[in-house]
Formats: C-alpha cells, sequence, structure tokens
C-alpha cells in the first residue's frame, strides 16, 4: 500500500541576504514529503526591466530557485499577476533557473498552450498533475497563442440593481468567469486527469486584503474544475487565508494567505506613495505602517495544507497551522499556542462567514477537515 502526503503552501517569493532564514523555521515540516507545492509570487532573475503597468513589481533572485528546491518545493505555480513584472527576459529566466534547480512551474510559459499544460510528478507509484492559471492578470500578462505569459482564467463584473424601484442605491456586486479561458482550463484539467492518479489546480484570484469574502466567480470555477476531475482546488492572491469548500468531497482552499513572502516595501521602498498602494491599505484598516511588520496582523495567519494519499487517491484532508513573524517568516505552531488558536479560529470564522459547510476538528498539531 502507498501512502504520503501532498503538501501545498500559499505565495512564496524572498529578497533578502539570507535567503535561507525565510524558510528555516518550515523547512522540517515542507521536507517530510515528497510532493510540496507552493505560489510562486515573483520572477526569479538577476536580469529585465520594470513593465510600466506593474504596481509592484518583484524580483527575486537567481539564487532563490535552489533555495526552494532545498527547503523542499517540488512544483509551484508561476500563474499570478506578477509573472511578467520584469519584461520577458525575467520571465524566461525565471522558468530556466526553476528548471535547474528541479522544481516543475506550472501555469505560465512560451504560449497559451504551453501555460495550461499540465506538470506531472511521481511519488510511491502516484502520478500528481498540477494545472495552474490566473484571474488577475494586468494587461499583457495572459500568455496568447504566439506570445509568453501566464495561463488566463478571467473573470467578468457587473452590478445588479437590487431595489428597481430605488435609483442610486448601492448594487450587488456579481462576477463569472471568462467562458473561453474556463474551457482551456477544464480541457487542461481532463488532459492532467488522463495521465495522473491525483489532478491539483492552482487558482490565483480572489478578493485581496478583504477578510472573508468570496467573489462569485470562484465558486462557479471551482466547482466546474471538480466536476472535470480535480481533487483539490489551491486559491492564492488575497494575502489572507480565506474558508475552506467541499464539492463532491473534494476541498476548495479558497486562499491559503501569505506564506514566505517579503512585505511590499522590500520590494520598492517607494511602493507606499503610489495610489495603488493607498488604495490596498483601505481596503483593511488594521495595516501598522511605522512598524517593522506593516500588514494587517491577519496577514500572518497562515499554514499548510497537507492532502493524505493512499493507493492513489487522496483520502484525507488536513491542514498544519503556521504563524508569520516579524521577519515576515513563516514558522510552523504547535496546539498549546495561543497562535495555533488564533489561526483555527480564524479559519472557522472565515469558513462560517460563507456559509461553507465544512468540519474542523483539532486532533493533536492538526486541523482535520472535512464536509459537513
Amino acid at each position: 500500500m502507498s501512502r504520503f502526503a501532498i503538501l501545498a503552501t500559499g505565495d512564496v517569493g524572498a529578497k533578502r541576504t539570507n535567503l535561507d532564514s525565510m524558510f528555516a523555521s518550515v523547512r522540517g515540516c515542507l521536507r517530510r514529503e515528497p510532493i510540496v507545492f507552493g505560489q510562486l509570487e515573483t520572477v526569479v532573475s538577476d536580469r529585465g526591466a520594470i513593465v510600466p503597468n506593474s504596481k509592484l513589481a518583484m524580483r527575486a533572485p537567481a539564487a532563490l530557485a535552489p533555495a526552494l528546491r532545498e527547503t523542499g518545493f517540488t512544483l509551484m505555480s508561476f500563474a499570478g499577476n506578477h509573472c511578467l513584472d520584469w519584461g520577458y527576459e525575467a520571465f524566461g529566466d525565471t522558468l530556466v533557473h526553476m528548471a535547474e534547480a528541479g522544481v516543475a512551474l506550472a501555469g505560465a510559459g512560451a504560449n497559451r498552450e504551453a501555460a495550461y499544460r499540465p506538470v506531472v510528478q511521481e511519488a510511491q507509484g502516484t502520478r500528481v498533475a498540477l494545472v495552474a492559471a490566473s484571474s488577475i492578470l494586468p494587461d499583457g500578462y495572459a500568455a496568447t497563442a504566439d506570445r509568453p505569459g501566464c495561463a488566463p482564467m478571467r473573470a467578468h463584473t457587473f452590478y445588479e440593481q437590487i431595489e428597481h424601484d430605488q435609483p442610486g442605491t448601492p448594487a450587488r456586486i456579481r462576477s463569472h468567469s471568462d467562458r473561453n479561458d474556463l474551457n482551456s482550463l477544464l480541457e487542461a484539467i481532463r488532459a492532467a486527469r488522463a495521465e495522473a492518479d491525483v489532478v491539483l489546480v492552482s487558482l490565483h484570484w480572489g478578493i485581496h486584503m478583504v477578510r472573508g469574502t468570496l467573489a462569485e466567480y470562484q465558486v462557479e470555477i471551482a466547482h466546474a474544475a471538480i466536476e472535470a476531475g480535480a481533487d483539490a482546488i489551491l486559491g492564492h492572491h488575497p494575502h489572507l487565508m480565506k474558508g475552506v469548500g467541499f464539492h463532491r468531497g473534494k476541498p476548495i482552499f479558497y486562499s491559503l494567505g501569505n506564506f514566505a513572502i517579503e512585505q511590499p516595501h522590500v520590494w520598492d521602498p517607494a511602493i507606499t506613495r503610489t495610489e495603488s498602494f493607498r488604495h490596498l491599505v483601505s481596503l483593511n484598516p488594521s495595516w501598522s505602517m511605522e512598524a517593522s511588520y506593516m500588514l494587517p496582523e491577519e496577514t500572518r495567519i497562515t499554514g499548510v495544507a497537507r492532502l493524505l494519499v493512499e493507493d492513489r487517491a487522496v483520502t484525507g484532508v488536513e491542514f498544519l497551522p503556521a504563524w508569520i513573524g516579524d521577519d515576515a517568516a513563516p514558522r510552523m505552531l504547535e496546539a498549546d499556542t495561543p497562535e495555533f488558536a488564533r489561526v483555527v479560529a480564524y479559519l472557522r470564522e472565515v469558513t462560517e462567514a460563507e456559509g461553507l459547510a465544512t468540519r474542523i476538528e483539532v486532533v493533536g498539531d492538526r486541523v482535520v477537515l472535512g464536509e459537513a
């Protein structure tokens, strides 16, 4: 009988003199399992030029690639809103550096076909596939038939008047998936299903910095992906943890939050003076602009999703709580710490707030999740 676990984290990206210091406290956890996923939030390159439409140009040194592999990461999504921050040169470097380090990237490539192509890894005779796409897309970041970029999973927003006889009153915000992109994503999932035993789908999506709230398109896409053959949805981008749902017994991590990523001013010291940054701050009132850790306290809440695999199928879902310190580095938590209790309480809060029918049970230092 084969038995192992797949681990998954949220956003990852380090830019510091000692890259290992970002991962030192979680390396022991991540290296225990043969397949470990993370969202690569930044390009990995020592070259390139900032593109004009980048809001926060993120670039990590080439040395990050081997540091990630040493930490335990084996496959990552590069589908996100920073993949072309430093142009095609840095984008291409990222693909090369990560491949040379032995970390497989999904969700980005030389063209649209390559970006949607699943990557497959094997552990104990079980083939695990990863498909990745992004709904957060600056102009020009989506791969096309003849241009590099990330796999797009666009969504469209519209506003529905709630009381039709009350003009000028606030509207309900609605959203739905782009049909062409959704069809491409589902085709990629079916292709992955045909060649793998377990299919993971990574989605860069959602409403950033707003506690709990899910966009309508996220539920639509997640359910469609599972119905097409996905065994788990791994979401990220909002920079804080969102609720966990289930569909047909398969888990949907709507956002795993930040995991091991520098604060905004590390990437660009001038970012705090921009209009886009001021808008980001306005979405969550608990920023501490003068503190060493300026992000809202709830962005410290993080952890590792753990998918138990037996006989080539996912048989259980767990979450291992972690906490991000003032140095932006994550640390795994034990059940007798106040931070552990804070993470579990927050997970329950944001899950229940969206009406997600999920069973959350603490067992030792783990949180066992299931469909209620």
